[in-house]
């Protein structure tokens, strides 16, 4: 199974970090997912380009900070504009790769 983290970076912080203080990480990590998933959804709705660059911009910076690597990539795919597919097509695969890194995140917390 692929995982939706960077072992090196989450495995670190995992292991550098006190339990309590990564798992405020971890639930920072969720309300800002939920905040920006939210403003990603909003501006494919309005056609709002720059704002969902900035959401998606945002998105990847905080997935790449706690190791979220394929949420990661997703985000930046978002952050493109000369990419070609539609918000339709990538605001499942963030929510779904969102999903899984909070789940592995959880699990590293639980370790």
């Amino acid at each position: 199974m692929v995982s939706a983290l960077d072992p090196e970076i989450a495995g670190q912080l995992a292991e550098d970090l006190p339990p309590a203080v990564f798992r405020r990480i971890i639930a920072t990590f969720e309300t800002d997912l939920g905040r920006l998933t939210a403003e990603l959804q909003a501006c494919a709705v309005t056609a709002n380009a720059d704002g969902y660059q900035r959401a998606a911009h945002s998105l990847a910076g905080a997935a790449a900070a706690v190791g979220a690597i394929r949420l990661a990539s997703e985000a930046r795919l978002a952050m493109d504009p000369l990419q070609p597919e539609a918000p339709a097509t990538l605001l499942p695969r963030l929510s779904a790769e969102s999903r899984l890194a909070i789940a592995e995140l959880h699990s590293l917390a639980q370790a």
